[in-house]
């Protein structure tokens, strides 16, 4: 293959990474585990942040362990493989239970919440128009989901690079431009859903309802993805 065809093909498989990513951040278990975290981020800028802090998360992942992957020319071992999507799994158990139990404790008016802004301190029932969106607890959730995520990602990505371009740097900027990719298509997705939250739910009651069934479908969902990698485990 002479050095334009190889250009072409490095950049045009670059370029194919920015579009898988995007369509990655649609994938089910990525969309349901952002779900869990939107009903604490209703709004389409808050949501739209959370998608951007676990695409991040997942991008980091991503970049570690696919390019050790691919520096040093090895596949990610399929029980390797296999962990890493039972902890999606046990992720999405997590994220879905974690919605049911504030659903519950919330109540019908909201969890009364002792806070401050400034030097003023105040409680209120309901943290929906308190909530502050750079807050660290707001900011580490998703990011470790993302991380998770991405790890579950990497083996299968590093592959698909391996196959499709010519050299080590082309399938770097693959990984990299896959993780922006996702990015985008994340705070896309998490931010159209915080804004549809907002208009369809803009009570206590009715946001209530839909952490329940986000909850409930996350569950659902991680004890589906576990059954077949606990087989591969075994």
């Amino acid at each position: 293959m002479g050095y334009n065809a190889r250009m072409l093909a490095s950049v045009g498989g670059a370029l194919l990474g920015l579009l898988v990513g995007l369509r990655h951040a649609f994938e089910p278990d990525h969309l349901t585990a952002v779900s869990t975290l939107v009903a604490d981020a209703a709004g389409a800028r808050r949501g739209a942040l959370l998608g951007v802090i676990w695409g991040l998360g997942h991008t980091a992942s991503l970049v570690l362990v696919g390019a050790l992957l691919l520096a040093t020319g090895a596949a990610l071992p399929a029980r390797a493989a296999a962990a890493f999507e039972l902890a999606v799994a046990l992720m999405l158990v997590v994220l879905g239970a974690r919605a049911l139990w504030l659903a519950a404790r919330a109540g019908r008016h909201g969890t009364p919440s002792r806070h401050r802004h400034g030097a003023a301190w105040h409680a209120h029932a309901g943290p929906d128009e308190h909530l502050h969106v750079a807050g660290r607890i707001f900011a580490l959730r998703p990011l470790i989901v993302g991380l998770v995520h991405g790890l579950a990602g990497s083996g299968a990505l590093t592959a698909l690079a391996f196959a499709e371009l010519p050299d080590l740097p082309s399938r770097i900027v693959y990984i990299v431009l896959f993780g922006l990719g996702s990015v985008l298509g994340m705070a896309v997705a998490s931010g159209a859903v915080g804004a549809s939250l907002r208009r369809a739910a803009p009570t206590t009651h009715r946001r209530r309802a839909f952490a329940v069934a986000s909850g409930a479908l996350s569950i659902a969902l991680g004890i589906a993805w576990a059954i077949p990698e606990l087989g591969a485990l075994a």
